[in-house]
């Protein structure tokens, strides 16, 4: 393997990631510079690469996943959104930090929930974005399935949640009852869809592209391979992989007017640290950025990529977090409202959404009595508990993959990818748009890559990776796959080869 070194960092050049000069680029200054940059088409991995193509398709996973795929077809494509506050009373416990034990003391700026939902023919898709660590547990989101089906035919949910760390705690299950708070905040949002639902419209859509540089990798690999975690990056050290690419989904009303802008961006949202205060951090400066420079007329969403292994050079010192909020939120709110004001929205004549829900089986990666021992050294007594008696040695992961208009790709991970996983997704999906969705429908710890796991490091070798090594490669695959089915060039049956 070729390689070099920036800064004393061993960089792969060739494999695994990209190579050192698609790093975070790094302003005047010192300070982070948002890139416009655009590009017609997806970005993709270098295509010289001969590690760019190393995820294969798995077909034979894909076969022994649980399969629900649908297609409608319409004259048009209908969309309707909605928004609705669900910030909690001061009280909670903060998501993100084991050892921030002091409960939140107040509002800095409300969370929300932000919901889209897209119609073609009978097909009804509510995707639900959240101002939240992680989604609901399991029967909070089979809560809101239902409900949503029930009163508003909606056939396919997603529920994500931006990942920020200044937001109430969210767990699978509680020792006790709900809280009271999350209760409320369940039947908001299935207000929400009702609500988008019942606005829906005839839509046009379009896709944009852009940079902005907000994020660094703070996964350090040294030279003998093994990896040293780089929490805070003041001076902006260039690392990789980072993907600064900025995905944009702009959707319009028939005459033009922007109704919603969707921003795809990998990021974790920990500008913050362990503040006290109910916060979207930066995704939420990002929003009302994009709002206001549409005039407040569009919904602007931050749709989370993955970040398992990226975090931001901008970072709360002493009192500063606003100030740094801004900081970051501005340079990828800037960039998206430049990206956004570039797209041509249109209006498919013969719309289509296309969906499949799969549910793949995997195995815990630890063995039992060794991952109660580490959850037990990492979090205590209180999250070996609650850990050991709920992670299963078998599981079932909840992966969907959105096809809209044979030409905007989705796909969903239930928890923490690595960033090198939406890079390649987008560089390997067979249609020009491909985004990339973590965190959604459920949440199964950090999806590091095989690489990755062996070379260790917080989010790749301890407690908090508990699904089996490779998870996050069959996943894509499985995505990619469903892509070509849809498609109609992957089939049922063999076919017969074409001599030239």
């Amino acid at each position: 393997m070729v390689s070099e070194r920036i800064a004393g960092q061993f960089l792969p050049r060739y494999g695994y990631g990209i190579s050192a000069p698609e790093c975070a680029v790094v302003g005047p200054g010192g300070g982070a510079r948002a890139e416009s940059g655009l590009t017609p088409r997806k970005p993709s991995l270098r295509r010289d690469m001969p590690g760019a193509m190393a995820l294969s398709i798995g077909v034979g996973w894909c076969l022994a996943a649980l399969i629900a795929a649908s297609v409608c077809r319409a004259a048009s494509l209908r969309a309707g959104v909605a928004k609705v506050d669900i910030t909690p009373p001061p009280g909670q416990l903060l998501y993100g930090y084991s050892e921030r034990r002091t409960p939140a003391q107040g509002t800095l700026d409300p969370l929300y929930a932000r919901v889209l939902v897209l119609e073609a023919g009978e097909k009804r898709l509510a995707w639900v974005d959240l101002d939240l660590g992680r989604p609901f547990g399991p029967e909070s989101i089979r809560e809101i399935r239902e409900a949503a089906r029930k009163s508003s035919r909606i056939s396919c949910l997603l529920v994500q949640a931006t990942h920020t760390h200044s937001g109430p705690v969210v767990m699978d299950a509680y020792q006790g009852a709900r809280p009271a708070w999350e209760t409320a905040a369940i039947g908001k949002i299935e207000g929400a869809i009702g609500e988008a639902a019942g606005r829906l419209v005839e839509a046009r859509i379009g896709t944009g592209y852009g940079e902005a540089s907000i994020g660094y990798n703070r996964r350090w690999v040294n030279l003998d391979g093994t990896v040293s975690m780089l929490w805070r990056n003041l001076t902006h050290i260039p690392t990789f992989p980072v993907d600064p690419t900025v995905g944009v989904l702009r959707i319009d009303t028939t005459d033009g007017k922007p109704m919603a802008i969707l921003v795809n961006y990998a990021c974790h949202p920990v500008v913050l640290g362990m503040n006290l205060q109910y916060s979207a951090d930066f995704p939420g400066v990002m929003t009302r950025v994009v709002e206001e420079a549409f005039g407040g007329m569009p919904l602007c969403f931050f749709i989370q990529g993955a970040p398992g292994d990226i975090n931001p050079l901008a970072r709360a010192v002493a009192d500063d977090g606003p100030e740094q909020l801004k900081i970051a939120g501005r340079g990828l709110g800037e960039s998206t409202a430049r990206i956004a004001r570039s797209i041509h929205t249109e209006a498919e004549p013969n719309a289509t959404l296309e969906v499949a829900e799969d549910e793949i089986n995997f195995s815990l990666r630890w063995k039992p009595e060794k991952f109660r021992q580490g959850l037990l050294v990492e979090g205590g007594p209180d999250a070996s508990k609650h850990y050991s008696e709920r992670i299963a040695s078998a599981m079932q992961l909840p992966v969907v993959t959105v096809l809209i208009d044979r030409r905007i790709a989705l796909m969903t991970m239930p928890g923490e990818p690595f960033v090198i996983f939406q890079m390649n997704w987008r560089d390997r999906c067979p249609v020009p748009d491909a985004f990339f969705l973590g965190y959604t429908n459920g949440y199964f710890g950090y999806f590091p890559t095989i690489a990755a796991a062996a070379q260790g490091g917080y989010g790749a070798s301890n407690s908090n990776t508990w699904v089996e090594v490779g998870a996050g490669e069959r996943m894509v695959d499985n995505a990619v796959a469903r892509i070509y089915e849809m498609l109609g060039r992957l089939t049922d049956g063999p076919v017969e080869p074409i001599d030239k």
